[in-house]
């Protein structure tokens, strides 16, 4: 366990410490290389091999000073996790020697086997080659455990026709398109100090801990990351005394070293609580540069793992480990940036006035309406079916919490009514050089909304625990990018740019201000209102994925280059795959669980009541209490016997299927029903069988035990 003394360690010199930053490379690299380095993040230059040559001998240098003998291109294929490949720096002499070496074309290329990484058809089986190449944009970092220290290169993966195989190119891609519209519209507006606009993520966390001694006796934690039997016991999350209570001293301790840890990676952990749920917790990081965010979320979900093992315990991302108390969700809070240090959705003080602001807002409520379901199967994953639309959740229903006041100003700009909200008057004026600010806090949170304007960014709620966060901020950048490019057609050709704002305004939010939503979304009424409204309620994540392949989805991802036709089919196939054989892997151990532990432990205890029966009988002359429990348990074990038949039939079927959405189908609608059979039986069975014959802790222990 790591034991920082804070006070002769200051944070503020730890920070960053296992980084290869910005800040790091100043202090390393000559002027006019670190320069360069600057300019090729910025998209200015491309990155030559004599600038890598430097920045590669530099980082060498500084890995192994702290003890790195290995180096790995570390990238995010399409599993949804990370993957390295390690080398090391020793080069032989030829006289029994070695000496450490690391040159710029290792740094810039790496050549990593790509046949068992999910291609979804991009390349056929055998042909293995795959690149990986460094993202200058996200710092190099050191991993350190018990085994050693390696340096690890954020890369970008493609295959050898060029094809990406993973999550950070398309956001790569869909970065760099966001930006083009984006400075289209702010040159529009008249902005002439402005060269860049980036999107910024800060990624809350949520997940569970529980003992690692209980965990390792629950093979469907183990192996699939929730528990597919259990009942929630006598006290569950109702007490409501778990959020922001005070936090155990056994988590406190993990977290301060989880802490440490992310803090020398140089990754902004700031805010730590008790989740609502028992044993559930919350980590939010300090926003960042998207990329540079979505691998520190990457690092933030692995070092949970590591940390919380290292104190006798697992951490658990599941969206939902545990049926009937709160998931788990990952809030992504989004938002567009200048490099001239603009927030474009800083509100201000005077939201009518407010040009810039009220532009870019439209543009978000357009493309969130237009690209509902595009954001929906972003979000569709076999976890979080389980999650979304559940009582800490928002529904499967994509819409936008604006709050009563910006609603207001909105609508009036919309229906043509002058005046400003809460019953002030006056004309609507909109600025084009002279943008004042609006107020800071012009909506309230709401926890039901999906995607909900939190100040001065917006909030996408719908994001699962265990997911990458890459996919949703590239499927979002790309939608926001091609609704800006329309708005930027129209102010380039604007005689008057005033009256053209406020007619764009006008338009795009009167046409789309159906999906702005401000009230309770957990609500009946609301599922029938959104209906009446034309918003799309696609509950399964099958469902979800169709929209993939449609000519719209496709056409933007091409027009945008940031994702071809064939790179769309793949993630749809390989999205499709991941969630039949989740769903597989959880009947399958469903199957195991029951047939080799529950169905022995229940039938050897009906089997003990009715020998106590017996012996009461011969005693007393009467024993009705044992016999109907014996009856009752050896009648439930008889129902989870068929049930568990019934289920190993219908997975059969599935597994026959003729294509990926037939068999993704049949486990949504199917198998998941048969699971739930199942599950029925022995959680029944658990309620009647004394605590020492069930054959694995409950979740009284998962829940309540650290």
């Amino acid at each position: 366990m790591t034991e920082i003394d804070f006070v002769k360690t200051p944070v503020a010199t730890l920070y960053g410490s296992n980084s290869f930053s910005n800040a790091l490379m100043r202090e390393k690299l000559p002027k006019n290389t670190y320069k360069e380095i600057l300019a090729v993040q910025a998209g200015e230059k491309e990155l030559t091999l004599d600038v890598a040559q430097v920045v590669a001998a530099a980082m060498r240098d500084w890995a192994i000073a702290k003890g790195a003998s290995h180096y790995t291109h570390w990238f995010q294929p399409l599993t949804g996790i990370t993957a390295e490949k390690h080398d090391s720096f020793i080069s032989p002499t030829g006289d029994g020697r070695v000496i450490m070496e690391f040159s710029g074309k290792e740094l810039i290329k790496g050549e990593p086997d790509a046949s068992s990484f999910p291609s979804g058809g991009l390349r056929a089986t055998f042909e293995a080659r795959g690149y990986t190449a460094w993202d200058v944009t996200s710092p190099a970092f050191l991993k350190q455990d018990k085994t050693g220290t390696t340096l690890c290169i954020p890369t970008a993966f493609i295959s050898y026709y060029g094809h990406a195989l993973d999550k950070k190119v398309p956001l790569l891609r869909s970065m760099d398109a966001l930006d083009k519209q984006a400075m289209r519209v702010l040159n529009a507006l008249g902005n002439t100090t402005a060269k860049h606009v980036f999107t910024t993520v800060g990624p809350e966390q949520e997940y569970f801990l529980v003992d690692k001694t209980y965990f390792d006796q629950r093979p469907d934690l183990l192996l699939t990351g929730r528990t597919v039997f259990g009942n929630v016991p006598a006290k569950g999350q109702e007490m409501e005394d778990h959020y922001f209570g005070a936090i155990k001293e056994r988590v406190a301790a993990f977290m301060r070293e989880l802490n440490v840890e992310l803090w020398k990676l140089g990754i902004a952990a700031k805010t730590q609580h008790n989740e609502v749920a028992p044993n559930q917790f919350e980590i939010a990081p300090v926003y960042s540069n998207t990329t540079s965010a979505v691998d520190a979320n990457q690092l933030v979900m692995e070092t949970l793992h590591s940390v919380a093992r290292r104190h006798g315990m697992e951490a658990l991302l599941h969206e939902k480990p545990f049926a009937g108390v709160n998931g788990s969700g990952k809030h992504n809070n989004w938002s567009l940036g200048t490099d001239d240090g603009i927030n474009l959705f800083e509100p201000g003080e005077n939201p009518e006035s407010n040009a810039r602001f009220l532009l870019f807002a439209s543009a978000v409520v357009e493309a969130v309406d237009r690209y509902a379901l595009l954001l929906r199967s972003s979000v569709a994953t076999s976890g979080n079916e389980h999650r979304l639309g559940a009582n800490e959740a928002p529904p499967a229903i994509v819409s936008i919490f604006f709050g009563g006041p910006l609603t207001e100003i909105f609508d009036n700009i919309a229906d043509g009514k002058a005046g400003h909200h809460a019953g002030s008057s006056g004309s609507i004026k909109l600025g084009v050089t002279s943008l004042p600010a609006l107020p800071k806090d012009v909506s309230d949170r709401n926890r039901t909304s999906p995607f909900a304007f939190t100040g001065n960014k917006f909030e996408f709620r719908m994001v699962g625990s265990a997911q990458s966060i890459a996919t949703p901020n590239t499927y979002l950048n790309v939608a926001v990018a091609q609704i800006l490019s329309e708005f930027a057609d129209k102010l380039e050709k604007a005689s008057n740019k005033n009256e053209t704002i406020q007619d764009i305004i006008k338009e795009s939010y009167g046409k789309h201000r159906k999906v702005v939503f401000n009230g309770n979304g957990y609500s009946e009424e609301w599922v029938r209102e959104a209906e009446r409204r034309g918003l799309p309620n696609v509950i399964s994540t099958p469902d979800a994925l169709q929209v993939l392949l449609s000519n719209e989805v496709v056409s933007l991802f091409e027009r945008h280059k940031v994702l071809s036709k064939d790179e769309m089919e793949s993630r749809y196939h390989i999205y499709l795959e991941k969630y039949s054989k989740q769903i597989n892997i959880e009947a399958g151990v469903m199957i195991e669980m029951s047939r080799r532990q529950i169905f022995p432990a229940v039938s050897e205890y009906a089997a003990a009541l009715s020998r106590d029966a017996v012996a009461l009988a011969a005693i007393h002359a009467t024993s009705a209490p044992q016999e109907k429990r014996a009856k009752r348990i050896a009648d439930l074990a008889s129902e989870l016997f068929e049930e568990n038949t019934k289920l190993e039939a219908v997975l059969a079927s599935a597994n026959q299927a003729d294509d990926t959405f037939s068999q993704a189908k049949i486990f949504n609608e199917k198998v998941r029903a048969a699971m739930d059979a199942v599950r029925s039986k022995a959680d029944a069975l658990e309620k009647i069988v004394a605590k020492k014959a069930w054959p694995f802790p409950e979740f009284e222990e998962l829940l309540f035990k650290l």
